[in-house]
Parts: structure tokens; sequence; C-alpha cells
């Protein structure tokens, strides 16, 4: 039995090309999140309560690729939905993400001075 428009078939669906590159999208963004979580993770394998300025992968590019990867995993998502919700909370995420990753980024360059400068705060070279 199937649970969908006589128009559209459930079959058809994932071979839309908006379907494929949503979920291209998510798990691309569900791989730099994880590795952003773990990699964050790492810097304290100790409990110690210092900080550091993290190094490698995605942290090359921009200073929060947590937030990019999941920003990334809700745009796939609402790729493959292809609806309103999915587009709202993608624009709720960034409406998050975005203030989150500014704080962040500027608090990374106000305490280390050797920051590096072409780091972004958010996406890998425009922001």
């Amino acid at each position: 039995m199937k649970y969908s428009s006589p128009k559209t078939p459930v079959g058809d669906y994932y071979m839309d090309p908006r379907f494929i590159l949503g979920a291209a999208l998510f798990l691309l963004g569900f791989c730099i999140n994880r590795y952003a979580d773990i990699k964050l993770r790492m810097l304290r394998p100790d409990e110690s309560s210092g900080y550091a300025v993290p190094k490698g992968g995605p942290f090359e590019l921009v200073s929060c690729p947590n937030y990019f990867g999941e920003m990334l995993e809700w745009f796939g998502w609402a790729l493959c939905t292809w609806s309103a919700a999915g587009l709202v909370w993608f624009l709720f995420g960034c409406g998050t993400f975005i203030p989150r990753a500014m704080h962040n980024h500027k608090w990374y360059k106000d305490r280390f001075p050797d920051y590096p400068q072409k780091r972004r705060a958010l996406i890998p070279f425009l922001y």
C-alpha cells in the first residue's frame, strides 16, 4: 500500500534530483558536524578547563564547522522534503547559528592573538 499522490509514486520521488542532492548534502553536513564535535571534545581529553584553538579539517576554514555542518544537514533535509516546514526549519537554524558563530569567532580572535586571520566564522571562504 502506498501513501502518496497518484501523480507522484513513492518510488519516483527517491530518484528526484532534489531528493538525491538533499540526501547528499545531509550526509555531508552530518559528517562535518560529527567530525567537528569529536575534534572539539578531544581538545579537553583530561577534563581540563583550559582553552585551545581547534585545528585541522574544516577548522582550517571556519571557526564553527559544527554549526556549518548542521546548517548543511537542515538545508539537505529541506531539499529532500521540498516543503515549507523544511525551509522554515533551515531558516530557524540559520537564525540560531549565524549569531552564535559570529560570537564564537570574535571570542577566538579576542582571546588568541595568533588566531588565523583568513579563517571565516561559519561559511568557508564567504562568512
